[in-house]
């Protein structure tokens, strides 16, 4: 499939999760992707995955040095773009008791202020009709233990979905996010034990109305029609997450 053949897009945390599903998927379509990371090793790991149409960038959304290195790398790489997934972000459980100072400020200075500073700095870029895709999710609704300082976070991009939204709409950009609910990325079972992961999952799915986990694959496609297709929306959440918040 070539519907996004020759589209230029910028994917922030695109080395690996939902990031790295929605490179894979535009990749495949015929876009033309730059991704970016913490993880040196994580990208390089997504670039050999994917074809010559992928570009890295290793940089921190939360280092407005390394935001304006991503900028530069951007401009003289395309020129312009044709959507910008703000998809790079953080998520410890932290129980309110025990949440530092610390961890909040890392919390906001990647999910809040680097999203913020993101946008800033990669809207000259964005051509006419350029679709921007922030990554919510469905914390920013719900009251979920151990996620008040993340869902707090989430709840700030939901803000600035719309705020930039108004803020673009005479340059004829649209503005929306995707909020999505349980997805099963891997990581489980990197964080904790597979029976563990496995019982965890368990107790999640108890709470779905779907009955299962959903797949980076079904947010990718859901971001890329916010970003593509949907021209006369801008400023909404489109979520995903199995009804989890509807039903």
């Amino acid at each position: 499939m070539n519907e996004h053949n020759g589209k230029r897009v910028v994917i922030t945390g695109g080395g690996s999760g939902i990031g790295f599903a929605m490179a894979k998927l535009l990749v495949d379509r015929g876009a033309r992707v730059v991704i970016t990371g913490r993880s040196r090793t994580t990208l390089e790991a997504a670039q050999a995955q994917l074809d010559d149409n992928v570009m890295t960038v290793p940089g921190d959304v939360s280092s407005g040095a390394d935001l304006d290195a991503l900028g530069d790398r951007v401009k003289k790489h395309f020129g312009t773009l044709d959507a910008l997934f703000v998809n790079a972000g953080i998520s410890p459980l932290t129980p309110f008791e025990s949440t530092s100072e610390e961890t909040f400020d890392e919390l906001f200075a990647i999910n809040a202020r680097g999203a913020y500073f993101t946008v800033q700095k990669l809207a000259p870029l964005l051509s006419t009709g350029a679709g921007v895709v922030l990554t919510t999710s469905v914390a920013n609704v719900m009251g979920i233990p151990e996620t008040s300082a993340y869902a707090a976070s989430k709840a700030a991009l939901r803000s600035m979905a719309r705020s930039f939204s108004r803020e673009l709409l005479a340059r004829g950009v649209r503005v929306n996010a995707i909020s999505s609910g349980p997805i099963d990325t891997g990581a489980l079972e990197k964080e904790m034990p597979r029976e563990t992961a496995e019982q965890f999952k368990s107790q999640v799915i108890e709470n779905v109305p779907m009955q299962r986990f959903g797949t980076s694959e079904e947010v990718a496609r859901a971001a890329a029609f916010l970003a593509f297709e949907a021209t006369y929306t801008t400023g909404t959440e489109l979520v995903v997450d199995g009804g989890s918040t509807q039903l």
